[in-house]
């Protein structure tokens, strides 16, 4: 009788066991998912954003192709960035540092491009006086640069909060277990940000 009572007993503590384990497990898998679909919502911003600049920027090609005076240089020098960085796609959750870096670099590199040409001023260019096409897409640029930054924290934020999910015991247990594997910042390559703080009160 007491050899089926412990047996009992101890049936039941494995099935307790099992249970814990099974709650843990679920409840822990599902934080990393979250986890993961944060950070990936967080880079689809970031694709928003410069989806969304690349509408303005057809709109002020448009424009300044009919400014005689203007160089035609600069212009074509942006157009060759932004075909780079729109050839240049990654997915945040499946990439290798190289393919982030090659990806951060092309976004610096238009980036770079576009200040050049968010430093002109209608007072430079009389055939620009008065052209409310040009002010609009000139203000919604300078705040795209506000938007973007504010982007890129919000994703890398997110993506170190995720990379601690993983590394962190014992959920790096399931993390390895189901392939949850490290995302990559979004840093911006060398001089870029220091041209997006410039570029912000243009029209202060």
């Amino acid at each position: 009788m007491n050899k089926k009572i412990i047996g009992i007993g101890c049936l039941g503590l494995i099935v307790l066991f099992t249970v814990i384990v099974g709650f843990w497990m679920s409840s822990s898998y599902n934080h990393l998912v979250q986890s993961q679909e944060q950070a990936k919502t967080a880079f689809s911003y970031i694709d928003v954003v410069l989806k969304r600049n690349q509408q303005n920027l057809n709109s002020l090609e448009q424009i300044l192709r009919k400014v005689t005076s203007f160089n035609q240089e600069t212009l074509e020098h942006m157009v060759e960035a932004r075909a780079k960085a729109t050839q240049t796609t990654i997915d945040p959750s499946n990439c290798t540092p190289e393919q982030m870096r090659q990806w951060s670099q092309a976004q610096g590199e238009f980036s770079q491009a576009l200040g050049r040409l968010m430093v002109i001023h209608e007072a430079d260019y009389p055939e620009l006086k008065g052209n409310e096409q040009f002010s609009r897409v000139m203000v919604e640029l300078e705040g795209a640069v506000n938007r973007l930054s504010e982007a890129r924290r919000k994703y890398n934020e997110a993506v170190q909060s995720y990379n601690i999910d993983i590394r962190s015991f014992p959920r790096n247990l399931l993390a390895g277990m189901f392939g949850f594997t490290p995302m990559y910042l979004y840093e911006a390559p060398e001089g870029t940000e220091q041209n997006t703080t410039d570029f912000s009160g243009l029209n202060e």
